[in-house]
């Protein structure tokens, strides 16, 4: 799904606007009530009561939709225009009479706010570029320390869409329309953004497959395109092998997890590479996998003499100076289809000169620290994500950086991914991953679409594990336990 930023969508509004034959307030209509369906739906009591919070502008214009069908559906609302939000546009004045008509007075009083069960947030929408002023931030700062469900149209108001948010309502739910919005998916952007709904408000077709961006959004069906089905003539040897590179005295939980996910992803073989230490350790755990070992506790030399299809490395790997000296080994064989995490990065980060060894089109699984060790500070997600582009075009190289809404950048390309939950924060997930990107790798897929179609399967699993168990009781495990389901749910699109 296409991400799309502020005058893209204002863009596709006007076409779709021309094209449709119909009013900018027709189209404003038309949104609000895709709004007020999902809202009626939720909320399917007519005795729930809601607050809804407008600016003078378009968003605001929508709340004053959503505010007279609610009225005319029987629920308990009230309204607040909120004074200093935005100039009275035409669309609001138009919906501002008609919602007087049906017998609701807004007020500018939101005092009685408190007391509802559902705010909903029309302050600002995506048009917002300058700073808020003191009126406007009293008010938002009122909504965020109520006990309210909060319900935010389009964005959260007070967030920006391409720079640093300094303050928003904090949205338990953000209905967005027609395309995601790639602020609503930042790190420093999580406070005010709990849950995204996209509603498809019918912009036109053509020119939604027309916009070009370098920003999407990995859903079901992004997910189920790349999946390659199982051919009826498969067997172990052309699903891949994939090697495991990893381990250490007391951190060989770390290479069994990933060598078991490489496996349960699809590839034919796997073979572990790890210290002797863990010899009987990942031979108990994992029987379908064969066993290379280097010197008693830590890896000290990776010499091999077959040739995997891909290769992991780095999971409890450990940074001692002759492991440093074994990646630095490694890199100059050259491999291909190479995933580099966990210790691996680190290593890279204490000696980035080795940079320019690396294999091109590998794949690097970052965590926040690791990637802040490995491409230096930033002054916020934007920046962030710039020097995650400069990276990858420097290197050549894919890279995944891990978090609540784990980002992919191929290039000037991001894919955001929308699986997961909260379960996933748990020891051993990244490792996991590893090996589901490692098994994807050795099963033929390029770097780019195994990295956007793991990272998919792994917070997938987490969407369907919380449906049965508590988040709480999740672990990495669980994530290989539940491929199989994962799997099953994109096959079915």
């Amino acid at each position: 799904m296409k991400i799309f930023n502020a005058s893209q969508v204002k863009e596709a509004d006007t076409i779709s606007i021309q094209k449709q034959n119909i009013t900018s307030t027709e189209l404003m209509e038309r949104a609000a009530t895709k709004a007020f369906q999902w809202i009626q739906n939720k909320f399917t009591n007519t005795e729930t009561t809601f607050h809804v919070f407008c600016g003078q502008g378009n968003n605001g214009g929508d709340g004053l939709v959503i505010a007279r069908l609610l009225k005319k559906e029987g629920y308990n609302v009230s309204a607040t225009i909120v004074e200093g939000a935005g100039k009275p546009t035409d669309d609001f004045t138009i919906n501002l009479d008609r919602l007087k008509s049906v017998g609701l007075e807004p007020t500018l009083n939101y005092a009685e706010a408190e007391k509802k069960q559902v705010i909903i947030d029309t302050i600002f929408g995506i048009g917002l570029t300058r700073s808020l002023n003191d009126e406007v931030k009293k008010v938002i700062t009122y909504i965020n320390n109520t006990k309210a469900v909060k319900i935010a149209i389009d964005v959260p108001s007070g967030l920006f869409l391409d720079r640093k948010t300094e303050i928003a309502v904090q949205s338990d739910y953000v209905l967005t329309f027609q395309v995601p919005k790639l602020a609503l998916y930042l790190p420093g952007n999580y406070p005010y953004v709990k849950a995204i709904e996209v509603l498809d408000i019918g912009l036109d077709e053509a020119c939604i497959a027309e916009t070009e961006t370098n920003y999407y959004l990995t859903d079901n069906q992004v997910a189920s395109q790349i999946y390659k089905p199982l051919s009826p003539s498969a067997h172990k040897g052309t699903q891949g092998h994939a090697m495991i590179i990893g381990g250490s005295y007391g951190k060989m939980g770390a290479a069994c997890l990933s060598a078991k996910a490489a496996l349960k992803a699809g590839c034919g073989l796997v073979t572990a590479y790890i210290p002797k230490c863990g010899y009987t350790i990942m031979q108990t755990y994992l029987p379908e996998a064969m066993v290379l070992t280097d010197s008693d506790e830590h890896i000290q030399e990776i010499a091999f003499d077959l040739e995997p299809s891909s290769i992991g490395i780095g999971m409890g790997l450990g940074v001692e100076k002759e492991t440093q000296r074994s990646i630095y080994d490694f890199f100059l064989m050259k491999p291909t289809k190479t995933v580099i995490d966990a210790d691996a990065i680190n290593i890279l980060s204490k000696n980035k000169k080795w940079l320019e060894l690396l294999p091109q089109q590998s794949i690097l699984t970052p965590h926040p620290k690791e990637l802040q060790r490995l491409i230096g500070e930033w002054d916020d997600d934007f920046d962030m994500l710039e020097k995650l582009k400069t990276f990858s075009k420097q290197n050549k190289v894919v890279i995944v950086a891990k978090n609540a809404r784990t980002i992919v950048v191929d290039g000037d390309t991001v894919y955001v991914n929308s699986s997961g939950n909260a379960a996933l924060a748990t020891g051993g997930s990244g490792d996991v991953l590893t090996g589901i990107l490692t098994g994807l790798l050795a099963q033929g897929y390029n770097n780019t679409e195994a990295a956007v179609l793991g990272v998919y399967l792994h917070g997938l699993t987490a969407d369907i594990a919380i449906k049965e168990i508590s988040a709480h009781t999740f672990t990495a495990s669980s994530i290989i336990d539940y491929l199989s389901q994962a799997y099953k749910q994109i096959d079915k699109v």
